[in-house]
């Protein structure tokens, strides 16, 4: 995976679009840190969605009190 700058990735943004569409992949720094892929879009992977999924509703478990889900105590006026 080839890493380019953002400033570089702002200026250069359609060919490295071009390139993506082919199949290249490409990892976006700031000041040498990265900060995002540039991938093609049907190379999504479909285990991490599975595992945000899973993480969202774990969060969404442990937001009870008392046995209560927060949303539905707001939604009753209760929070």
């Amino acid at each position: 995976m080839e890493q380019i700058g953002t400033h570089e990735a702002k200026t250069r943004l359609s060919e490295l679009l071009a390139k993506v569409r082919q199949g290249h992949e490409f990892l976006i720094t700031n000041r040498g840190q990265p900060v995002a892929r540039l991938v093609p879009a049907s190379k999504v992977d479909q285990n991490q969605i599975g595992l945000t999924i899973k993480e969202i509703r774990e969060i969404q478990n442990r937001n009870r009190l008392n046995g209560l889900k927060i949303r539905d105590m707001i939604n009753d006026g209760r929070a």
